[in-house]
């Protein structure tokens, strides 16, 4: 058995993925990245080894992807985030040909072939509209746990207007609806509508062909797919896996590059 590893060392949270190269996904590891982008990396291979069962030294190649991803002092190799989110998608979702992946610091929109290679991109790295850290912002002011506020959207009956999707002025907006009598599932409907009109018009640039997968771990948030799909009248296609893309296409990539070495190596010693 030949097992090899992708690990995305994103922003806020760091996950790992194993592979086999006949079994397919065999553990998946899900860890806080905290200010050590090193370490988290670290604590995530090593909780997915733990989990797998598999000793590190027997694990052939290993992958690195994500904004951290020069930091995993352990990994064979990197990739982009785009090229490997390109990749998990169409590994979950073959027919994918647009992937929107939201995460806790940055949004992007993907245009993928049929083999699940990159055609075009674009991202929004500079400003947290439309990510994970403005719905986290949202949440605090509001004081609402992060994981209810998506279920909490959809009970929205007259959702408010955001006029802003700026993560430093959006707190003025919210305490001001606040301070109207509005109810907090209004408020909600009109924060998640506000990002989805936003991360779509990002989508735009690059023409938006279905099927449309989102990625990414705001893509666990029910309210954000909701108003994304009624931004785009269009659904999209969302998987338990969605939080594990980018490490899920790292890790394939990995598989590769573990082939690739193995031929290699077998040449070689099949010249001598």
């Amino acid at each position: 058995m030949r097992f090899a590893a992708g690990v995305d060392v994103g922003s806020t949270q760091t996950k790992a993925v194993m592979m086999e190269e006949s079994a397919g996904i065999v553990g998946r590891a899900l860890v806080d990245t905290g200010a050590n982008v090193s370490k988290a990396a670290e604590n995530a291979f090593r909780v997915l080894c733990a989990e797998t069962r598999v000793d590190p030294r027997d694990v052939g190649f290993v992958v690195g992807t994500g904004y951290g991803r020069y930091k995993i002092a352990f990994g064979n190799a990197q990739m982009t985030e785009i090229s490997c989110h390109a990749r998990g998608a169409h590994h979950v979702f073959p027919n994918t040909r647009t992937v929107i992946d939201m995460g806790g610091q940055d949004s992007k929109a993907i245009r993928i072939g049929a083999a699940g290679e990159v055609l075009d991109f674009v991202m929004n790295d500079k400003c947290a509209a439309g990510t994970g850290r403005f719905l986290a912002n949202a949440a605090d002011v509001l004081n609402i746990g992060l994981d209810e506020i998506g279920p909490m959207s959809l009970n929205a009956t007259r959702p408010v207007k955001i006029t802003t999707v700026c993560t430093v002025f959006v707190e003025s907006d919210i305490l001001s609806y606040l301070a109207q009598g509005k109810k907090a599932p209004d408020i909600l409907g009109g924060v998640h509508q506000a990002i989805a009109r936003r991360t779509i018009s990002l989508a735009r640039r690059i023409s938006i062909d279905p099927a449309i997968t989102i990625t990414g771990g705001v893509a666990r948030n029910i309210g954000m797919v909701k108003a994304l799909e009624d931004v785009l009248n269009l659904p999209l296609q969302v998987s338990s896996d969605s939080h594990f893309t980018g490490a899920i296409g790292a890790a394939l990539f990995a598989l590769e590059k573990l082939d690739q070495s193995f031929e290699t190596t077998t040449y070689v010693h099949s010249s001598h």
